[in-house]
C-alpha cells in the first residue's frame, strides 16, 4: 500500500477553533476560526474569522495578509461556512502573537487599531489524527489530514470582555472531542506531543485534490 497521498497540496498551516454556547447544541453564540498559514498561493500569514455577541453577531476578519485572508475565505473557509463567502466582510489589519504549550494551555492574541482579542484553549485532551479525501463531504471539494487536540476549556475576549458560553463535549468516531479544538502540535511521535510548533495544512481543489493538514516540525514534515 502506498504511503503517498495522490492529491495535491495547496496550503499548509494551523487551524484552531473556538465554538461556544450556553446550551449543548450547534447554535453557537461565538464561532472563531483562527488560521496560521505557512504556505498558500497568496503567501503566509495569520487570520481570524470571528462571529460573536462581542461583534454584534456579525462576521469580522482580522489578518496580517489580506490577500491570503481573501483567498482562504473564497476557497476552504467558504466551503466550510458559506456565510464567509461574502467578499463585503471587511478585513482589519492586525498583528498576532502566541504563548503557551500543547500540554496545559495555548493562547493566540491579536492587536488591531482599536481592538485586542485573545483566544485561549485549556484542559487539553488526547490528540488524534483525521484524514479525509476530497468530496467525502457533499459540497466540500477539499480533503484534509489534520492533527486535532480537543479542548474542554476555552475563552475568547475582545477588549477585555469575555464571550458568553462554554465548550461542549463531542464524539468523533469514538474519540473524545469538543466544540473547541486546537491544532498546535509540533509533531506526533508514538502518541507523544513535543513542544508546539506548526501543524501543516494542505489544500487542493477539485476531484483529486486534498486539503490536508499534515503535522510538521519547525524544520519540515514529520514522517
Amino acid at each position: 500500500m502506498s504511503t503517498v497521498d495522490v492529491n495535491s497540496v495547496i496550503v499548509t498551516g494551523e487551524n484552531s477553533v473556538i465554538r461556544l454556547n450556553n446550551s449543548d447544541n450547534d447554535a453557537f453564540t461565538t464561532h472563531a476560526s483562527f488560521w496560521r498559514i505557512l504556505t498558500s498561493p497568496a503567501g503566509p500569514g495569520d487570520v481570524l474569522y470571528l462571529k460573536s455577541e462581542l461583534t454584534e453577531d456579525r462576521w469580522r476578519i482580522y489578518s496580517d495578509n489580506i490577500a491570503m485572508a481573501r483567498w482562504l475565505q473564497s476557497t476552504v473557509v467558504g466551503a466550510i461556512n458559506a456565510e464567509l463567502l461574502d467578499p463585503a466582510i471587511p478585513v482589519a489589519d492586525a498583528q498576532f502573537s502566541k504563548s503557551g504549550n500543547a500540554r496545559d494551555f495555548w493562547t493566540e492574541r491579536l492587536d488591531a487599531r482599536d481592538e485586542r482579542i485573545a483566544l485561549t484553549w485549556y484542559q487539553l485532551g488526547e490528540p488524534f489524527v483525521v484524514h479525509t479525501q476530497p468530496n467525502s463531504v457533499p459540497g466540500r471539494p477539499y480533503g484534509m489530514c489534520t492533527g486535532l487536540i480537543p479542548a474542554l476549556g476555552a475563552r475568547l475576549t475582545r477588549n477585555g470582555i469575555e464571550a458568553e458560553g462554554r465548550p461542549w463535549r463531542r464524539d468523533r468516531e469514538g474519540r473524545p472531542s469538543s466544540t473547541c479544538r486546537a491544532r498546535i502540535m509540533r509533531k506526533l511521535d508514538g502518541g507523544q506531543i513535543d513542544d508546539p510548533g506548526a501543524v501543516m495544512s494542505a489544500l487542493t481543489y477539485n476531484r483529486r485534490h486534498t486539503y490536508c493538514r499534515e503535522l510538521s516540525a519547525r524544520d519540515g514534515l514529520v514522517t
